[in-house]
């Protein structure tokens, strides 16, 4: 029974999230292990948030989180709106979404759960897998356009980069963290997911992708040092020219010894001024258990230990 009223709100929720209006805080009945919530999830970090829901309905099986995966903006908004209490992005809300919050009598927190690292992805059989962030960089600005910019020997042609979504919070980092602020180039293509951007990569000779680690992680591998046979991933150096000894993938243990230069934290932002069920579900994510599916997943756990596995690429 309580499986089909969740089926139940899960399609009600779907349905009317984008234009749900704020709802009285006495209307709600759930506890910190108890009932049935909607939350919003930054969509890049889909699988991860989809394993932490599993394991989280299994242990506590009178509860419901019924996620909308949307951009991250979207994400933050329905926050703001007081549509949802709990947001898991890839930013902490900005001094000005904490003022609105604020002024609305609201005491909002962050919590830091994880650090992912943003894969550049490329079709498998590319035989060029090594690049600067500089080149990456002139590539976003449209500054390099044809692979023989990079690669002399290519025979590749243009370059098709693509992204999730232009609202996506890959998008904002490339933008902030990579181009320190210069916009992007028009060219470049936004599929619908980071699925299709998988899937587009795939298919595609001349293409790079950008998506979380997340989405490429071998989950049958325990040592966390492979990823999809689908596509490749690049190696990644900070240095004026990549070498195979600068260069490095978004493997865990670049992670947590800061290597791989393209990494971002993923925050639980939580508004819930009863304390019951988001705040529940935060726990869990810090807890060690909730740590623990992080550390599988690939990225790297804010409390949980990390074992660094030596790597050698052959």
């Amino acid at each position: 029974m309580f499986r089909l009223i969740k089926f139940v709100l899960y399609f009600l929720i779907v349905v009317t999230i984008p234009s749900c209006q704020p709802k009285s805080k006495d209307k709600f009945t759930d506890t910190l292990t108890e009932g049935v919530i909607p939350i919003t999830v930054d969509e890049t970090l889909k699988p991860i948030i989809e394993q932490e829901i599993s394991v989280f309905e299994t242990v506590y099986p009178k509860a419901g989180i019924i996620p909308a995966y949307t951009s991250e903006l979207d994400a933050v908004n329905l926050l703001l709106k007081d549509t949802v209490r709990l947001a898991i992005t890839t930013r902490p809300l900005s001094d000005k979404e904490l003022a609105y919050l604020k002024e609305r009598k609201f005491e909002p927190r962050s919590y830091k759960i994880a650090t992912d690292g943003l894969a550049l992805i490329v079709n498998k059989f590319n035989k060029d897998t090594l690049i600067t962030v500089d080149q990456f960089r002139k590539i976003l600005t449209g500054k390099i356009t044809d692979w023989n910019e990079i690669f002399p020997n290519s025979k590749l042609g243009k370059i098709s980069l693509v992204f999730d979504n232009p609202n996506s919070s890959t998008v904002r980092y490339a933008i902030d963290s990579i181009c320190g602020g210069i916009p992007l180039s028009d060219r470049l293509g936004a599929q619908n997911s980071n699925e299709e951007v998988i899937r587009y990569v795939a298919k595609t000779s001349g293409a790079i992708g950008i998506v979380g680690v997340n989405w490429i992680s071998n989950a049958q591998d325990s040592t966390n040092l492979t990823f999809l046979n689908s596509v490749q991933v690049l190696s990644v150096s900070n240095a004026k020219v990549a070498t195979e000894e600068n260069s490095y993938k978004p493997y865990q243990a670049y992670l947590f010894y800061g290597l791989y230069p393209l990494i971002r934290n993923i925050y639980v932002i939580l508004n819930d001024p009863r304390s019951s069920l988001p705040t529940g579900f935060t726990s869990f994510l810090s807890s060690e258990r909730g740590q623990r599916i992080i550390l599988k997943s690939g990225l790297l756990p804010t409390t949980q230990p990390v074992r660094v596995v030596s790597i050698k690429e052959e």
